[in-house]
């Protein structure tokens, strides 16, 4: 197959020869040459020196140059002067040499692509040498010309690169943004946990407690408080530091490093609420704002601030977990225990964040962290770590609790006159049959006994809160004040009955 014309178009009428015809019957050798008017057919496809290549014949390569004139014309002649029958068949004037190119020799019948060799004539002229095969070289000049334009754009494209590289010598900065370039002054958004706390942190303080007395010295732990007011006054939980209620040490340490003694001004061993005088209260301290305990709701955000095992200015996020959850829990002292109806959370809390704040998203103090569920100990202070339930008492009560014992260092408790069994649970809080030392089990004259109730009475609801225990009972009851109206629901003789009691009061721990 041909590829004479591989790459370029061939026209529809001039076909072109093949570039390899197939060699013809060796003729007679010519005596002379012929005359230079006729060169022979192959003879037209080589241009000569007086004969340049026109536009529709591409000049031929130098590797196949034409036969010499005079050669050609000596072998056209001779063969003229033997075989002067065949003269007559010879036209009296040569067509011009791109007339002969384009001229294609008549092909066979039925032959399809290639065609035919062109007809020898019948004068026998021996053919020139074949010419190499044009598209090969014509693919070659192609081939060459792409090598070229890669080679112009690489070496463009280099010299781009190397221009892009000396003018970022120059001083031209990349656009990638470095960590010294961020801006100077990063400002975050209110109620942010970072923006929160950075406001918190300067009003939570680390408390070190250390025993005194009979207790042996130097004995204590480690709490947290924040501060209530500008006049050095700490709010924190009773157990943080009731080693040290009897001859031992109080300090109090900031966030940035300053120390001060303090000295208890009143605890609430049954709400677990203490309040703490600095010796010497520097000027321009910042009280925490306080919440409303009762607006919080399950789902609100929480932000804890302590000293977890002893990691001070520790912050820890969560939810609001659940409310009004009766909580029983000890001072670590094998005292009584206290009873807050509680505000559940899982922001994680460990031993060391007691006495410390609960914030929501804003800021306030929503509650007082005091107790954890531990694995396998209960309610209470115990060196277990937090497992996700924390709970704080609610900020109200504690409110209540600090300002009474700012007043007067002493404690006062809403009471209803009745002793409750403190042991059964689930189905409400039943009232003994008598109370300590043989008294008996609801106060004569007293704000039970006005209501109605008796002993053996079951107290099933106070105040809209469902009652499954004694500990549910009294948590419920500290959440109010002395001379608050509050109904009650209980069972008697399988009898579900209401009615409404009167709190009392009762002064100090007993």
């Amino acid at each position: 197959m041909s590829t004479e014309n591989e790459g370029t178009a061939v026209p529809a009428d001039h076909p072109a020869a093949p570039s390899t015809p197939t060699t013809p019957p060796t003729p007679p050798a010519p005596p002379t040459a012929p005359p230079a008017s006729a060169p022979t057919p192959a003879a037209a496809d080589a241009p000569t020196a007086a004969q340049p290549p026109t536009a529709a014949q591409p000049p031929a390569p130098e590797a196949a140059p034409a036969p010499a004139p005079d050669a050609a014309h000596a072998a056209h002649s001779a063969h003229s002067a033997h075989t002067p029958a065949h003269a007559a068949h010879t036209p009296a004037h040569a067509p011009a040499p791109e007339s002969a190119a384009s001229t294609p020799a008549p092909a066979a019948a039925g032959a399809g692509w290639p065609p035919p060799p062109p007809t020898v004539p019948a004068w026998g002229a021996p053919l020139p040498p074949a010419a190499p095969e044009a598209p090969r070289r014509r693919t070659g000049g192609l081939v060459a010309a792409v090598l070229v334009a890669a080679l112009v754009a690489g070496g463009i494209g280099g010299g781009i690169g190397y221009w892009a590289a000396q003018r970022g010598d120059d001083g031209v900065s990349s656009t990638t943004v470095s960590s010294g370039e961020a801006p100077a002054s990063f400002k975050r958004e209110p109620g942010t946990v970072a923006a929160v706390a950075a406001t918190a942190l300067p009003s939570v303080v680390t408390i070190q407690a250390k025993s005194g007395g009979s207790q042996g010295e130097g004995e204590g732990g480690t709490g947290t408080g924040f501060v209530y007011d500008q006049e050095g006054h700490i709010v924190t939980n009773n157990h943080v530091v009731a080693s040290a209620a009897d001859g031992g040490t109080l300090s109090v340490t900031f966030p940035d490093g300053k120390s001060y003694d303090a000295e208890v001004v009143g605890r609430a061993e049954g709400y677990d609420v203490a309040v703490l005088k600095l010796t010497n209260a520097p000027k321009g301290l910042k009280p925490l704002p306080l919440g409303d305990s009762d607006k919080v709701a399950v789902g609100d955000s929480t932000i804890a601030i302590g000293a977890p095992f002893g990691l001070s200015n520790t912050v820890t996020t969560g939810i609001i977990s659940a409310k009004n959850r009766p909580v029983a829990s000890g001072d670590g002292s094998g005292g009584s225990n206290s009873y807050m109806s509680a505000l559940q959370t899982d922001a994680s809390i460990n031993p060391g964040n007691s006495g410390g704040p609960l914030l929501d998203a804003s800021g306030a103090v929503i509650g007082i962290n005091s107790a954890i569920q531990s694995t396998g100990s209960g309610f209470g202070q115990s060196q277990a770590g937090s497992i996700g339930l924390g709970f704080a008492i609610p900020v109200n009560q504690a409110k209540n609790v600090a300002q009474q014992l700012i007043r007067t260092g002493k404690p006062v408790y809403p009471v209803i006159g009745a002793t409750v069994n403190m042991q059964e649970q689930g189905e409400g809080a039943t009232i003994a049959s008598q109370g300590s030392g043989g008294t008996p089990s609801v106060t004569p004259d007293g704000p039970a006994a006005k209501a109605g109730l008796k002993a053996g009475d079951v107290i099933t609801g106070f105040g809209g809160h469902q009652i499954d225990s004694g500990p549910s009972l009294i948590s419920e009851i500290w959440t109010h004040k002395p001379g608050d109206q509050v109904k009650i629901t209980y069972e008697r003789d399988g009898k579900t009955s209401t009615a409404t009691v009167t709190l009392g009061e009762r002064t100090g721990d007993s």
